[in-house]
């Protein structure tokens, strides 16, 4: 007699989740959370969902971190720059910080882990096409954009800590209430902006500290007579 046929078990992903919702609920966390607090685990309840179900749409965590830079990055508009290689340097890196600005956990991932969205790398070759494009070398190029890249990550990261660490514990952080004890006698110098002290490091001085950063980093271009002046006229009106 022949043994009783089975319906064959099936295989592959399960219907209800969606990699757009999981993108989605993972952005979610990030955005309110951090990334310290993104986990297959908290995703899935995020979702009504196991943690084992995750895993028939994303490999792990890495995956799913990529798959959301990715997905931001195809996002960001691409709007007409200036012609003029400095300027358009400029414009360049401060679009970037701008929509890291927004949204400050993407900082942490890029700088926490060898992760990077394909879909940015505009940025790069915008910025290192600009360098070349104004006199560097490629080589002095990427030192131009790596300079920068730092000087965007450490500006973002810093306000990203000092705004956590006064939510947590509602003081300053100990450097701003050490500074404010200072006396004339040992720190003449820093005592006579301690009372102000944590108000002028907060200030958004970004655009006028990276035209600084870029004027100092691109060479002076010969074919412009009035270059050194251009550069003397720039402050923070200009920017």
């Amino acid at each position: 007699m022949p043994a009783e046929a089975h319906p064959a078990k099936r295989v592959g992903r399960p219907p209800r989740l969606s990699v757009e919702a999981i993108i989605a609920a993972a952005d979610r966390i990030l955005e309110t959370e951090g990334p310290d607090k993104l986990s297959m685990r908290r995703l899935a309840s995020e979702l009504d969902s196991a943690p084992m179900t995750l895993y028939y749409h994303v490999r792990d965590k890495d995956e799913l971190l990529l798959l959301v830079l990715e997905a931001h990055a195809k996002h960001i508009p691409r709007p007409d720059l200036p012609d003029d290689p400095r300027e358009r340097l400029t414009a360049t890196a401060l679009l970037l910080y701008e929509l890291l600005a927004e949204r400050a956990w993407i900082v942490e991932v890029l700088t926490a882990d060898d992760l990077f969205a394909p879909a940015a790398l505009w940025f790069v070759e915008m910025m290192i096409g600009a360098a070349v494009d104004h006199g560097c070398t490629p080589e002095q190029a990427v030192d131009v954009y790596r300079t920068i890249w730092y000087y965007i990550v450490g500006n973002l990261i810093i306000r990203v800590n000092s705004r956590r660490h006064l939510a947590r514990t509602g003081t300053p952080i100990y450097r701003d209430r050490a500074i404010a004890d200072l006396t004339t006698d040992t720190h003449p110098h820093l005592a006579a902006v301690a009372d102000r002290w944590a108000e002028l490091t907060t200030r958004d001085s970004h655009r006028q500290g990276l035209a600084a950063l870029v004027d100092g980093l691109l060479p002076i271009r010969p074919d412009v007579p009035d270059n050194s002046a251009a550069r003397t006229k720039r402050g923070p009106a200009h920017q």
